[in-house]
């Protein structure tokens, strides 16, 4: 079954459409580790496999496009959706037109959905550790040129502060860049542990949003629900996290 988070996240506008995938859904094609419904071809996966699922995707919920992924190097690079004509480097991406469908994948990293009020505009953003220190998610909201106030955004499935641990070196360059970030590490016998939720929600603080959901889910806990890299290591697939605006 694949998770749909709609209009019912921060009541987003119903034109906005955005989705999170689960590691099964029936008819998938991937099975081993990848089972069932790995959507990632750079992973060791039978690329076949891989773009039947991408197919079954698409048809499932009826997407207005094929989805424009990324090549996801935990940077701060954004895009604008409808500007990729092949696969390029960055790891975040928007669009103000209807029918692009915006795609990230994760395997623990945080997923940030982004949407205007009125639904003109939405984005999204890949925001594991690396990249959400060198500021991913704040070069995706500048892209929304809009108030904090006109902003939704909701935070999809990644790995809980319980299962991740970071070296002191994280911890102090997450400090150096803002004291705020103290609060999203906990010390546990002397290892520091980071909630990914908390530090995405100091940035969106910074930009006066108000108006954030979800980070309520663990993908490294959840194993019959979601891919956990930190859990499975190099075999594990990755779900994929969708937003576009419906056409009228």
């Amino acid at each position: 079954m694949i998770l749909v988070d709609n209009a019912k996240m921060n009541h987003f506008p119903s034109n906005v459409k955005l989705l999170s995938t689960q590691r099964f859904t029936e008819g998938g094609k991937s099975t081993n580790n990848f089972e069932n419904f790995n959507l990632a071809l750079h992973v060791n996966d039978n690329s076949n496999r891989v773009l039947e699922n991408r197919k079954i995707l698409k048809n499932l919920y009826n997407l207005p496009s094929k989805p424009l992924w990324i090549n996801q190097v935990h940077s701060s690079k954004c895009v604008d959706a409808a500007s990729i004509v092949s696969i390029i480097e960055a790891d975040a991406s928007f669009t103000s037109e209807a029918g692009v469908v915006c795609a990230i994948m994760t395997a623990d990293c945080l997923p940030v959905f982004v949407s205007k009020k009125d639904g003109s505009m939405v984005g999204i953003a890949h925001a594991g550790w690396r990249g959400l220190i060198s500021g991913v998610i704040e070069n995706l909201i500048k892209s929304f040129n809009s108030d904090g106030d006109n902003l939704l955004v909701h935070l999809g499935p990644a790995i809980s502060k319980r299962y991740f641990e970071v070296g002191e070196e994280v911890r102090n360059l997450y400090l150096a860049k803002n004291s705020n970030f103290e609060r999203s590490f906990t010390i546990k016998n002397n290892k520091s542990f980071l909630d990914l939720y908390d530090a995405a929600k100091v940035i969106l603080e910074g930009f006066q949003i108000k108006s954030i959901s979800g980070g309520d889910r663990c993908t490294y806990r959840d194993s019959s629900d979601f891919f956990s890299y930190r859990r499975d290591g190099i075999n594990s697939g990755r779900m994929a996290h969708l937003i576009w605006m419906i056409r009228d």
